[in-house]
């Protein structure tokens, strides 16, 4: 699985389609619900079922990042399963404090 930057990506059991912000420096499987997310230009349909423990859904907008592998990509869709970066879980990004104005 190839995560380049501005690669979009589509869930394999969900809705959810997303973009990567900044690659992992490590190789791995960017999951969807459970299931290995395909290139958007993938023809099948979303089938399947959501694995329950990742049925948290994906936010249109919102970036997700995985610490470890520095992973970080888009919600450009939303969907009901949740992303994973080799079976674990990534987080909403917060926002970055703005500086004081004094």
């Amino acid at each position: 699985m190839d995560l380049k930057p501005g690669s979009r990506w589509k869930s394999a059991v969900c809705d959810a389609q997303l973009v990567v912000v900044r690659p992992p420096k490590t190789a791995g499987e960017l999951q969807c619900g459970g299931a290995a997310v395909v290139p958007i230009d993938d023809p099948v349909a979303p089938s399947g079922s959501i694995d329950a423990a990742f049925a948290d859904s994906v936010a249109i907008g919102k970036r997700y990042v995985d610490e470890e592998s520095g992973l970080e990509v888009l919600g450009a869709k939303p969907g009901k399963g949740s992303l994973a970066f080799n079976g674990a879980a990534m987080t909403i990004k917060g926002a970055k404090p703005l500086p004081a104005s004094d």
